[in-house]
């Protein structure tokens, strides 16, 4: 089994972090923004090959991952849609910032990225109303919930400190080994 992915992706950290729970066999190929263009039709990164099968999102290799060991992905419905919100920040963010460094279009510059950057803001501030675990283990929708969080404060994309659920929710994840040890390079 082989995950081609960057180290900085938060999609790929989510399955690195799945990988190091499960204990899963599988080599990591390290790739950049234009090689995976050239490997993945969805032309994005993660994207895992297991012998014949090839999963090109994030969610179907967790899922993947999860069944390979026996587990469960996204056990009940709060969860799930937790997920989801996420994953829809997270998206958001992605394309404001790769917008950004590719092509220098600014959040001023364009009305579709002011209303972006207002979805991920009001987004933020509902997230930050929930009751978030206070404890380790994470589920999958707060593992995304996670990597969303501190890629977001990485790139200097979102501020969250004045948000503090979302504040102590992200330092308890930073408590989690496997968290630490997938997080992106310094800047």
């Amino acid at each position: 089994m082989k995950i081609y992915g960057s180290y900085t992706s938060p999609f790929v950290r989510h399955c690195r972090i799945v990988l190091l729970q499960t204990k899963l066999e599988c080599e990591f190929i390290e790739t950049n923004f234009a090689e995976s263009a050239k490997l993945s039709p969805t032309k994005k990164v993660p994207m895992l090959v297991d012998g014949d099968l090839t999963l090109t999102d994030s969610s179907s290799i967790i899922n993947y991952l999860r069944q390979q060991a026996g587990e469960n992905f996204l056990q009940d419905i709060k969860d799930f849609d937790l997920f989801c919100c996420a994953d829809t920040l997270l998206d958001t963010s992605v394309n404001i910032f790769l917008l950004r460094i590719t092509d220098n279009i600014q959040i001023a510059d364009s009305k579709y990225l002011q209303r972006q950057s207002e979805r991920v803001l009001s987004g933020l501030e509902a997230l930050n109303k929930l009751d978030l675990s206070t404890q380790l283990p994470l589920t999958d929708g707060l593992l995304r919930l996670a990597c969303f969080l501190d890629w977001g404060v990485y790139r200097e994309l979102i501020d969250i400190s004045k948000l503090t659920n979302l504040t102590e929710f992200l330092a308890l994840a930073k408590t989690d080994s496997d968290f630490v040890s997938t997080a992106p390079p310094a800047l």
